[in-house]
């Protein structure tokens, strides 16, 4: 037996054990890396599995190939309308709060580990970024819905401060090792991490959007790889241009994940699967590195230097910051608690290791006890400290089913779910009194656990779950007509493309334009006939009441689809009285 052979079966192993522990999470209120550590730990050379496994080098890759995938998925799921509204409060937490929190632990751990201020400044930049997809897994599995504000400040802080701890990190290591001069030379040494880490994700992330839409593969499984690959190459450019990989990666993620292209969907589940066996991988690796009996040897100054992380460090990084954007104390309570360390310290805590630093193995084994106690405590008692501070918002209803088109990027459409809300304007309403646009079609309803089949006579309910086909320029409009009442009309939206089967009274109660004063029960094509008379043909106006209609297609004799410009015009054929 070859010894690759050996090595795939131990994987396999070690890999479905973390990803059984995994159901362990929510009963035992536990971050999954938790019990991916200790599956790790378990399996290694203290443990039952007696597994030797002692490369720094070796972890470091690896860790580094999975914590890229990893950043590249959280970026993927980032949307920038979140980054938009709280993109101030969680850039200072991702750069200042990390240098504050690294400065507080930092002067803590030289004096309580009895090493250099350097070196315990090292220990503090190491530990000073929080895992976003521990805490956020965390909350799912426990059934806590944070308010939009709030959870993505959390989110955006968390997937963007690694590179401020990377970058201070080993910022650090060249003064130590290599006579880096901490004035300027650190300066320049930030601006050329940020600046290239930057600049690269964004212009790979452009480039492989225009891309993916314009190539044309001959197997589809195809997409999510070369995605896939752009976010590595990010990485990888950046990386060797002496930038930061991580922060290009991440930016990469979220140029892709905000964009339209081809087998989106696909896309997004292949990553999202990609980064949970980057995690499973990486922290059961992490746990056989880890040589358990000698945490004994630093556990009370491990548990000191945690003490002053989680009660000192952080709140004090955390709450001039988010005072500054009128966030309440509940609130900040909270985002200081939610200071959960993760993969991110462990892989940092091996570059002393690599480099050879005097004090490596002692870093290494307190950043990872710190990081257990981190999980565990502030991981098993989150969801109840956001309860306690009230902070829990109503759960979004999510649907039971998905549809995605698998078509190239000629084929201008795309399915779109949408979730009926109890105060929705469509609820208790047969489907063929909805005015959906022309060229909108309901493809399936779903209701609890059966699916529906749409009719003109389906009554819709409050939680149904409509799959709509529609071109890719009608998601606003067809918002419109599922959105609660008194939701306002989207004031981009200057042109409707109705059916001539629509009646002004369905229109006024979908798009809220005030036609019934004009005419409740008439039908488009009523109107048109109505008001055109002998002069009915394509491409014909008139104004009724304050709107322009424009008969777009018929049929025959039959309207079958008008325009209805709202914005107002000079009338074509001036109205007669009805």
């Amino acid at each position: 037996m070859f010894v690759v052979d050996q090595l795939i079966m131990l994987a396999a192993i070690l890999i479905l054990l973390g990803i059984l522990s995994s159901k362990l999470s929510a009963r035992l209120g536990l971050p999954m890396l938790v019990l991916f550590l200790l599956v790790g730990m378990l399996a290694g050379e203290d443990g039952l599995g007696r597994i030797a496994f002692d490369s720094p080098q070796a972890a470091h890759a690896l860790g580094t190939l999975a914590l890229a995938l990893i950043l590249f998925d959280g970026g993927l799921q980032t949307p920038v309308q979140s980054i938009k509204q709280v993109w101030k409060p969680a850039s200072l937490l991702a750069t200042l709060g990390v240098l504050t929190t690294a400065l507080v632990t930092g002067v803590a751990a030289s004096y309580i580990l009895q090493i250099s201020l350097l070196e315990g400044l090292l220990l503090g930049a190491i530990v000073g970024s929080t895992d976003a997809a521990a805490v956020f897994s965390l909350l799912r599995n426990a059934g806590i819905n944070l308010n939009s504000r709030l959870k993505s400040t959390l989110e955006i802080e968390s997937a963007s401060n690694d590179p401020m701890a990377i970058f201070l990190t080993v910022g650090l290591l060249e003064i130590l090792l290599n006579g880096l001069k901490p004035g300027i030379g650190l300066l320049q040494l930030f601006v050329l991490q940020m600046g290239l880490g930057a600049v690269v994700g964004l212009a790979v992330g452009y480039g492989i959007v225009n891309i993916i839409n314009r190539i044309h593969l001959q197997a589809n499984g195809l997409y999510p790889v070369m995605v896939t690959a752009s976010g590595l190459l990010a990485f990888g450019v950046a990386a060797n241009l002496g930038g930061s990989g991580f922060l290009a990666v991440f930016i990469c993620g979220v140029m892709v994940g905000n964009a339209r292209f081809v087998f989106q969907r696909t896309t997004f589940l292949f990553h999202d699967g990609l980064a949970w066996l980057s995690q499973i991988t990486m922290f059961v690796m992490l746990g056989l590195l880890i040589t358990p009996s000698s945490l004994l040897e630093v556990w009370w100054q491990g548990l000191l230097i945690a003490a002053v992380l989680v009660f000192v460090a952080r709140p004090v990084a955390v709450l001039p910051v988010l005072k500054c954007f009128g966030f309440n104390s509940r609130e900040m309570a909270l985002v200081s608690w939610v200071g959960l360390r993760g993969s991110v310290p462990i892989i940092l805590a091996i570059f002393p290791l690599m480099f050879g630093l005097a004090s490596a193995e002692l870093i290494f084994n307190v950043v990872f006890f710190v990081v257990l106690i981190s999980a565990t405590l502030q991981g098993s008692t989150l969801a109840w400290v956001a309860r306690k501070l009230d902070l829990i918002a109503k759960l979004p209803p999510k649907a039971p089913a998905t549809l995605e088109i698998t078509s190239l990027g000629e084929v201008d459409a795309e399915i779109v779910e949408y979730t009926l809300s109890d105060n929705s304007r469509a609820v208790n309403r047969r489907l063929a009194r909805m005015a959906l646009p022309e060229g909108a079609v309901v493809a399936m309803i779903t209701r609890g656990e059966k699916v529906i089949p749409p009719r003109g006579s389906t009554v819709l309910q409050a939680q149904d779950h409509l799959f709509v086909v529609m071109k890719n320029d009608y998601k606003t409009i067809v918002e419109q007509v599922f959105a609660d009442k008194g939701f306002e009309p989207a004031k981009a939206t200057a042109e409707l493309r109705l059916k001539g089967t629509s009646t002004l009274s369905d229109i006024d109660w979908c798009f809220a334009l005030n036609l019934t004063a004009l005419h409740s029960d008439i039908s488009l094509e009523q109107l048109c006939k109505n008001q055109l008379a002998d002069n009915l043909a394509e491409r014909q106006q008139f104004m009724f009441g304050q709107y322009r209609f424009e008969v777009a297609e018929m049929v025959g004799e039959r309207v079958t689809t008008v325009l209805l410009h709202q914005a107002v015009a000079a009338p074509i054929i001036q109205a007669p009285a009805v």
